[in-house]
Order: structure tokens, then sequence, then C-alpha cells
């Protein structure tokens, strides 16, 4: 594993001015594109809730995926230093924000990742494993706020 720092460079190009710019709160559109070289383009936008569009990623959503996507990576590559063989991982992750006058942030992030593991791998272990790798996510070591993990572990059948 490379060691040291890191950097990421992304572009976000809001394509959302109807023509009169942020003339008025309502009079322009929150869509842009996120982009990073070599890689296929996010359509962004806010949540509904604040004018956006539903069918493009927000940046919350996107805050909710990165800590589940981090979680997921420590967490196989510390199950295949270990032994134990993940052959299904999926995870239904949910983010709580508050917004009201006196603060917008998030409040919780919660990983419910359902794990699928070899019959003859350690099951225990593997539990023990999702809080190894909370403790080494980068997401989750970066943010203010708690980033729980409610892992379901099944054997399987084969």
């Amino acid at each position: 594993m490379a060691h040291g720092e890191h950097q990421y460079r992304v572009s976000v190009q809001w394509i959302g001015n109807r023509g009169t710019g942020t003339s008025g709160y309502r009079a322009y559109g929150r869509d842009h594109t996120i982009r990073a070289e070599s890689k296929s383009d996010i359509a962004g936008s806010s949540d509904p809730a604040f004018l956006g569009d539903a069918s493009r990623w927000n940046p919350e959503e996107l805050l909710v995926a990165s800590a589940s996507a981090c979680h997921k990576l420590w967490y196989l590559h510390l199950c295949a230093e270990a032994g134990v063989v993940v052959q299904e991982y999926l995870d239904h992750a949910e983010g709580t924000m508050i917004d009201n006058a006196q603060e917008g942030r998030f409040k919780e992030i919660v990983l419910r990742p359902h794990v699928v593991i070899q019959s003859d791998s350690d099951a225990s272990l593997a539990e023990r494993l999702h809080h190894a790798a909370h403790e080494k996510c980068y997401v989750a070591n970066s943010v203010n706020f708690p980033i729980l993990c409610e892992p379901t572990i099944e054997l399987s059948a084969s």
C-alpha cells in the first residue's frame, strides 16, 4: 500500500444558469457535472428539498456513498488478509442530516452491510473485522459525526 500524501482532483461545473444567473433563489437550477480525469461524469444537483433534481446525485448522497464505499474497501482488504473469504457484500447505508435555523449538518451515518462469506470462514472474525475497517476508514476518520456499523454476516450455502 502506498503511504504518504495523496491528491484528488475533481471539477464541479454548474450547468444551472437558466438565463438570468442567480438573480433570485428560484431563478437558477442546481444542476452540475462532477468530473475527474479518465472517469465517467457524475450528474449532480441538490436535494429536491432544496430545489434540486431528484434524478441526479446530491452531495449528501455522495457523502453517504463515500462512507459506505470506504468502509467496504477496508473491510474486504482486512478479510483478505485474515483469510475470511467474502463472496457478497451489500450495504444499505443511511445518513441523517439536521437542517434548521440554527444548524445544517449530518447527525450520523449508519452502515448496514450484509456480508456473505464462504461457509468455512470464521463468522465471528468476519463481524469483528467491521470494527477494524471502521478504525482504518479514511472517510470515517475525517468527519465530525458518528458513522455506525450494523453488519449482518451470513455463511454461504455452498
